[in-house]
């Protein structure tokens, strides 16, 4: 009798998972079922350039809908998945229906965090994750008054870059005393809060929100922690997401800032796996555990669990996930590209070079912990990605004064 594979989740991760399994040989049943009405597709654009009316909708599909017949994966939308039963081997939907399953991949990814103040339900507040979150932010770029954006990381800062573009006032809440300091250094940081307030962006930095206060049911203006008020129309919030594991938790999955896996992508249940921003996996090179929310890991790690999957049914060894991971964004003229994953802010024996563009347009920002090479951030700075992507990787000893010196060939690096 054939298996059946059912994956949770209809984004990046899962849509490559099901396509890497088919293409490793499972020749059983292969459902994708996503909460969302839409066909998977790509959520970067959405504060980008889909927010800013330069992509059509067509062009964010993943999978035009004959990949799905031809791939025989049976695509089921608009289905909420509410508990696994892992004795059973089932999934049941928010209407009760059950489907069976002989491998299970969770791919849920990580909805965006809350705000927990008063107001923070007022209509005018707005999240931005879905293909609807960006279609009702789009209508308020056309509006009069001012946007208030709560979040200082690079969801709310490319929302921003877009606002301001479009001639909107916008104002910037950040809590941190700088802007990206959950991902990126005090030189990225700099940069980036100079560029906006360049552009025109009120961007307040150690400043917390207290409330949204409202008129006739809507935002009218947010009162911060210093008693300050700030009018506004609107209220986009960007302050971070969660992994969303309720399901992998309450089925009695370890989960610790995500679904925990292992260098296969496999959960402690050897029937079940994890992949995109919902897991939390080994990293081999970094010797820690990483949770990512990036395209890049979506798409690497939902092929291997897919592949694994297939395999496992197959009884063929399974693959392992180590791919550095990498991630972009686009602001104004500005476009930063990541490879590598940074260290904590205070980690012991981190340094950060700072080394200009060829160009003088830009920079790259390499942090290095304890000599060993870690990431780099090249903002407008192609060469010094694409160096990176090699170089960390490869473990090589580099000399922080050489990397430093503008006049020394990155190529030369490698």
């Amino acid at each position: 009798m054939s298996e059946r594979l059912v994956i949770v989740g209809a984004g990046q991760a899962g849509l490559q998972a099901a396509a890497s399994a088919r293409q490793e040989g499972f020749a059983g049943d292969v459902v994708l079922i996503g909460a969302e009405t839409a066909p998977p597709y790509q959520r970067p654009p959405l504060s980008k350039a889909y927010l800013k009316g330069d992509l059509d909708i067509a062009r964010l599909h993943l999978k035009p809908a004959a990949f799905f017949k031809q791939a025989n994966i049976e695509l089921r939308l608009g289905t909420r998945i509410e508990a696994i039963d892992r004795k059973r081997g089932i999934v049941k939907d928010a209407g009760g229906a059950e489907t069976a399953y002989d491998r299970l991949i969770i791919a849920t990814g990580a909805p965006p965090r809350r705000l927990d103040c008063p107001g923070a339900e007022t209509q005018g507040v707005h999240y931005l994750r879905t293909l609807a979150d960006s279609d009702d932010l789009r209508s308020i770029l056309t509006a009069d008054g001012t946007i208030v954006v709560i979040g200082a990381g690079y969801i709310g800062l490319e929302v921003a870059a877009v606002a301001r573009s479009a001639g909107r006032n916008v104002v910037v809440i950040e809590l941190a005393d700088r802007c990206l300091k959950r991902v990126a250094g005090p030189a990225i940081s700099d940069y980036f809060a100079n560029l906006h307030r360049a552009h025109g962006v009120d961007l307040q930095l150690g400043a917390g929100l207290e409330f949204v206060e409202s008129c006739n049911g809507r935002v009218s203006a947010v009162r911060l922690n210093d008693g300050r008020t700030v009018p506004c129309v609107a209220v986009v919030v960007g302050i971070g997401a969660a992994p969303d594991q309720g399901l992998a938790a309450e089925a009695g999955l370890s989960c610790d800032n995500g679904v925990l896996v292992d260098e296969t992508a496999r959960t402690e249940d050897a029937r079940i796996w994890a992949a995109g921003d919902v897991a939390n996996f080994p990293s081999p090179f970094y010797k820690r555990r990483l949770r990512l929310e990036s395209v890049p890991n979506a798409i690497d790690q939902g092929k291997v669990a897919g592949i694994n999957a297939a395999r496992a049914a197959n009884g063929v060894e399974p693959a392992t996930y180590d791919a550095l991971p990498w991630f972009w964004s686009d602001q104004y003229e500005a476009k930063l590209q990541t490879a590598g994953a940074r260290p904590s802010g205070d980690a012991p024996g981190l340094a950060e070079i700072i080394r200009p563009a060829a160009d003088g347009r830009g920079l790259s920002v390499w942090t290095m912990l304890d000599g060993a090479l870690q990431s780099v951030d090249a903002v407008n700075d192609p060469t010094a990605f694409i160096v990176g992507k090699r170089l960390i990787p490869s473990g090589k000893p580099v000399d922080p004064g050489r990397l430093g010196d503008a006049s020394q060939d990155l190529k030369s690096f490698l």
